[in-house]
């Protein structure tokens, strides 16, 4: 039953981000919209500086991978992170190889996703993480895959903690064209 509730309350908050329109001149093909428990989170992806990393994430939303997946990782000041479909809690990766690094020189700032990884850089695989404040730290050594470009706003919102404690979630993962 409590089940359920929750899922009723998750697609009520969700119903007014699914109305919410796109930003104007966003790259559909290479735009990932993220409705989740706060609302909905847009991210433009660099396929420019990480095509390997953009089409995983795009392959991963097409196959529903993401949905009702929790933010797993929430460091106040530092970034919010998700994407473990598998465990939910950030121990797991999809079915699909890891990745080799597509490090750039973009600087990790508010807005930034990259892709989370172990100690290995060529271990990304469907983990993220979207970047509350500057991070240098990770600067050429994280593989940039976007940049939210609507919604930071329900980023700030995200529940905190290492782990957290019911945890938000992403409800649905698109790829922006694939909306109807």
């Amino acid at each position: 039953m409590i089940r359920i509730l929750a899922l009723v309350a998750a697609l009520v908050c969700a119903v007014p981000a699914i109305a919410q329109p796109l930003p104007a001149n966003l790259d559909k093909a290479n735009a990932i919209v993220i409705d989740t428990t706060k609302g909905r989170i847009v991210i433009k992806l660099r396929n420019d500086l990480a095509p390997q990393h953009a089409e995983r994430i795009k392959l991963l939303a097409r196959e529903g991978y993401y949905n009702n997946v929790p933010f797993h990782r929430v460091i106040e000041g530092f970034m919010a992170q998700t994407g473990d479909g598998k465990n939910f809690n950030g121990t797991g990766g999809s079915k699909h190889p890891n990745l080799p690094a597509e490090f750039s020189n973009v600087p990790y700032k508010r807005g930034i996703v990259g892709m989370a990884r172990t100690s290995d850089p060529n271990s990304a695989n469907s983990q993220f993480f979207i970047m509350f404040a500057e991070g240098a730290s990770l600067n050429g050594k994280y593989t940039v895959i976007g940049e939210v470009v609507s919604g930071m706003d329900v980023v700030d919102k995200i529940k905190r903690g290492e782990p957290v404690v019911d945890p938000d979630k992403m409800v649905k993962v698109q790829v922006a064209s694939d909306i109807k």
